[in-house]
Parts: structure tokens; C-alpha cells; sequence
């Protein structure tokens, strides 16, 4: 009974990290990685289902299979959605001058450490067709 409830609350706290992580995708400086790396973690321990369906996830499963910095088109579409964000809020909701200026700061430092990271080409994914 305590295992079983041990797997569920893994499962539980696996799925809302990976909820973290999906809004880190679009709002700046809240992290993406490392909720995904946490959920994985948690569903590793719990769920083969869970976990094998997070790491082979079209979207989500490179940011927990990947090792090696980020690809190119990676780094830009950080950076692009980074400053699109930052826009958006400057724009509708930071109206004080030192706030815009923050932010400002904020994505020039987030960008010189997007571009900064370790550029890869990934490998090329083996087509092994169907089993048999």
C-alpha cells in the first residue's frame, strides 16, 4: 500500500513539473530543463509509461534526452521568444522606467548565456522501420 501510494504521489508531482516546465517554455526566467529533468526523474522511479512518454514526446523529450548545449534553431528560437516576451510585458504591464530597464538587463544577460551555451548538430535518428 505505501509503495503504491509512493508511486502515485511520484506520478503526481512528475505531472505538475512537467506543467512548470511547459510554462517555462514561454515565460522568461522560469526554467524548462530542469522541471522536465525532475519530472523524468520522478516518472523513472514510477511509471515506465509516463517516462517513456515524456522522453520520446516530440516537443519535451529533447530537453530531457539532450546532453551536449543546444543547436542552433534552438538558440534562436530561445532568444526570439525570450525578447518577444520581455516586448509583450514592456509594452502592457512594466510601466515604471527602471522596470523596462531590468528587463532589459535581464534579456541581455539571459541572451549572452543562450548564446554563450554549447552549439551541436544532433545526430541523425535511425529509421528502423517496422519491427520484424
Amino acid at each position: 500500500m505505501a509503495s503504491a501510494l509512493f508511486k502515485a504521489l511520484l506520478i503526481a508531482c512528475g505531472t505538475l513539473c512537467v506543467g512548470l516546465g511547459i510554462l517555462g517554455i514561454f515565460l522568461p526566467l522560469m526554467p524548462t530543463t530542469v522541471f522536465l529533468l525532475l519530472a523524468a526523474a520522478c516518472y523513472a522511479r514510477s511509471s515506465d509509461r509516463f517516462h517513456r512518454r515524456l522522453v520520446e514526446h516530440p516537443w519535451l523529450g529533447p530537453y530531457v534526452r539532450q546532453r551536449r548545449g543546444m543547436t542552433a534553431r534552438q538558440k534562436a528560437t530561445a532568444v526570439t521568444v525570450l525578447w518577444i516576451s520581455l516586448g509583450v510585458t514592456m509594452i502592457w504591464s512594466a510601466r515604471a522606467p527602471w522596470l523596462r530597464v531590468l528587463l532589459v538587463l535581464i534579456g541581455a544577460a539571459v541572451t549572452v548565456h543562450v548564446v554563450r551555451l554549447p552549439a551541436f548538430r544532433p545526430l541523425p535518428s535511425v529509421d528502423r522501420g517496422p519491427a520484424g
